[in-house]
């Protein structure tokens, strides 16, 4: 499906690894030039691989989200390199790396970092990005968030309520926006193997006895079999797939929505 973003231009934060670096090359395969932003010191030599695979302009920038001095330099360098920015993509995200069912297994201490990360991030980046985005009367935003923020995850309380927080961040943005032609919506994955997911195991695997604990496969097996109606992993490329559509003018009429990209999994609940 030809979506109409060539010779349009994407911000992609978290775009080196996982779902992010899925979106960067989806954007890309459209003609769309694309900006990772990244903590990955590998890159600027990952965009220059996008930009050899795909025949389009790519740049990588070093970009720490919560350092919103940072976000503003690499917003106005991504602006002089492409002239317009029309799509930003939010991805770049962490968890509090502990299990936390019970919420007591936490500590209040647990929760600052994923909260600055995942909440502060967004706004960051939100507030970097719009002033330029209203002058020229157009452009989205596609947040990243979680099924585990409409549902309660008990896995890890901080990641869901900071995921909570994107929705409903991305829902105010969303009013706020529409007057001048700026759609922002949300994402929501359901279970994708990433990084994050599997450090979810590692830390409910790292507290259970030992005679009950299982591999990394077999615990994730079982979820799936037991949360997920389709009974599948999503992909990095599903979730990518749905970012790029909501970025098009297929979806024009679309903004102040969290779609779910999970396999029925929130139905199930």
């Amino acid at each position: 499906m030809d979506l109409q973003l060539a010779r349009h231009s994407a911000i992609i934060t978290g775009g080196a690894s996982g779902i992010g670096l899925a979106t960067a090359n989806a954007f890309a395969s459209e003609g769309c030039s694309v900006a990772i932003w990244d903590l990955s010191p590998d890159v600027e030599t990952i965009a220059a691989g996008i930009a050899k695979t795909h025949g389009v302009n790519a740049i990588g920038l070093k970009v720490d989200a919560v350092d919103l001095a940072a976000v503003q330099r690499a917003f106005e360098l991504t602006l002089a390199r492409f002239n317009t920015v029309e799509h930003v993509v939010h991805c770049a995200a962490t968890g509090s790396k502990k299990f936390g069912f019970p919420f007591t297994n936490l500590e209040p201490a647990d929760w600052p970092r994923t909260l600055e990360i995942n909440i502060m991030g967004m706004v960051n980046i939100a507030h970097a990005a719009t002033e330029a985005m209203m002058r020229a009367k157009q452009g989205t935003f596609v947040f990243l968030a979680s099924v585990a923020g409409q549902i309660g995850s008990q896995t890890d309380p901080p990641y869901s309520a900071s995921k909570a927080a994107n929705i409903n961040f991305a829902q105010c943005m969303a009013k706020d926006l529409a007057r001048h032609g700026i759609r922002v919506n949300t994402v929501c994955p359901g279970m994708v193997q990433s990084p994050l997911n599997r450090s979810v195991w590692q830390a409910w695997h790292d507290q259970t006895p030992e005679a009950e604990r299982l591999s990394y496969d077999a615990w994730a097996e079982q979820k799936i079999k037991t949360v997920v109606p389709l009974g599948r992993w999503q992909t990095a490329d599903d979730i990518a797939a749905m970012i790029v559509f909501l970025s098009s003018e297929k979806t024009r009429q679309v903004t102040g929505q969290t779609i779910n990209v999970d396999g029925g999994f929130v139905m199930h609940w």
